[in-house]
């Protein structure tokens, strides 16, 4: 399509849409422009046609509909959280940022989350009402997204993934009709909408189960780089016979200077006493540099990596699942703390265990639900440090590469980037027939995009069982 073209059909989606829309549509010739189209990762700098700035579901309707009748690509963006930039097509970008509204119904112990709120909104709402909800592991991550693909997040040991705490959702589809979905209407939507992510409509609100709040002991523990091996080899003991009541990450983290260090960062959601036992098993590790363990609650836990999440800097990311951490995994992710290429980069694992390893794996669309762990190999870098920006990708791409024959296959989806094919492909277990069928009815013209979804053509479904001969020992 030419230029003029484009322009002309922009023109007149733009007109039709500040006719029908009480939002704001903002056009690249308009002063905020360049504000409104910046998110978390500060790599993305692509120039969407239009935002649809959405204040409601017919809002969020008439964009979409206006998108279908002119042909323009669409996105959506809540959070803005994404670092691949999914969210900013070069078309027409349905904003949900000011939709962002959480209601509680204390009595039911439910919330209903607009699709714009953040997890830390979600979290403050509902421990006004004496009540807690499973999110992620960031307060500033969009809820409804981080949802939708998963959600490995403190409570999850308890609680399972935020998937497994939603309890139905309104969306708009491809056409603009507005349906909802739960466990009696669209019962098929409903379970691809639980780990399939986005990708079949425009998720403007959910309704997802709260569970009584109580004060958390949460914290960090710090080791110095010497002692990495024997600390995450001890994180593994550890971790293999964790009680539901403990979710933990751990990885490595830059110091202040730079250098890198070891952490531990575990939640107990249960009775305090066995939580600082088990806390005390875990500072004896190594010699921690520094011990900040207290209780605490949900919202002031999703803030403890707010020093490393920096807006603005430049981010790429690659995810592995691994079955446990082997000897082999151990040396893969040390070699990673040793070549970092920035200093700001860093390694994370999350381990899943307990409540959400005793969902059955057909019962969502999430394709892994044995324990294991989640690895993200986050390579960071300031703005001023671009010219090396291949440099830095690529650190990420190795650290995966090396863990890669301990790894089970397939990968995190709300991270995959979008040309992880190979392991997006695997990504969904013997999920990906029933979900492609889902994708093919619901949003036939590809419309939506959120996270990565298998190739059309049937892959081999991967053996997420298999555990590979590389035990600690």
């Amino acid at each position: 399509m030419t230029v003029v073209k484009v322009a002309f059909r922009s023109c007149a989606a733009a007109r039709e849409l500040r006719a029908r829309m009480q939002g704001d549509v903002i056009l690249p010739e308009d002063a905020d422009y360049d504000h409104v189209r910046k998110i978390w990762n500060g790599a993305v700098d692509d120039k969407p046609e239009m935002f649809a700035m959405c204040e409601s579901v017919w809002d969020v309707q008439a964009a979409v509909q206006v998108a279908y009748r002119h042909g323009i690509r669409l996105s959506v963006r809540g959070g803005g959280h994404d670092w691949a930039g999914r969210c900013l097509c070069d078309g027409l970008v349905i904003d949900l940022s000011r939709m962002r509204g959480v209601a509680i119904n204390k009595r039911a112990q439910t919330a209903t989350i607009s699709g714009g709120a953040t997890a830390h909104d979600a979290a403050v709402a509902a421990e006004a009402a004496g009540l807690a909800l499973v999110t992620g592991t960031c307060g500033a991550v969009g809820m409804t997204g981080l949802t939708l693909g998963g959600g490995y997040g403190p409570l999850s040991g308890r609680y399972g993934l935020a998937l497994d705490n939603l309890l139905g959702v309104e969306m708009v589809l491809f056409d603009g009709r507005v349906v909802s979905a739960d466990a009696t209407q669209n019962p098929d939507l409903f379970w691809a909408v639980r780990g399939g992510g986005g990708n079949f409509g425009v998720v403007t609100s959910m309704r997802v189960r709260l569970h009584p709040a109580q004060e958390l002991l949460a914290g960090l523990i710090v080791f110095p780089w010497s002692d990495a091996e024997t600390v995450l080899r001890g994180y593994a003991v550890a971790t293999a016979s964790a009680p539901d009541q403990l979710t933990t990450s751990a990885g490595i983290l830059p110091l202040p200077d730079g250098t890198p260090s070891v952490f531990i960062a575990p939640v107990w959601a249960g009775e305090h006493a066995e939580g600082r036992r088990i806390m005390s098993g875990l500072q004896r590790l190594g010699s921690p540099l520094m011990t900040d363990i207290a209780p605490t609650t949900l919202a002031h836990v999703l803030k403890r990596f707010d020093a490393q999440v920096v807006n603005g800097r430049h981010y790429a990311v690659q995810t592995r699942w691994l079955p446990r951490l082997s000897r082999d995994s151990i040396r893969a992710l040390i070699a990673g703390g040793c070549t970092r290429s920035s200093p700001h980069s860093m390694l994370l694992l999350h381990h899943l265990h307990g409540a959400a390893t005793r969902i059955p794996v057909e019962s969502t669309a999430f394709g892994l639900r044995r324990e294991h762990y989640l690895v993200e190999m986050i390579s960071a870098w300031d703005a001023n440090a671009d010219a090396a920006a291949d440099c830095h990708r690529q650190w990420a791409r190795s650290v995966s590469g090396w863990l890669a024959p301990t790894a089970l296959p397939g990968g995190y989806p709300n991270m995959l980037g979008p040309e992880d094919h190979a392991q997006a492909d695997l990504a969904f277990g013997p999920n990906i027939d029933r979900l492609q069928d889902i994708k093919r009815r619901f949003d036939p013209n590809d419309s939506f995009s959120a996270i990565p979804l298998p190739r059309r053509a049937k892959r081999r479904l991967p053996n997420h069982d298999f555990v590979p001969d590389l035990l600690i020992g």
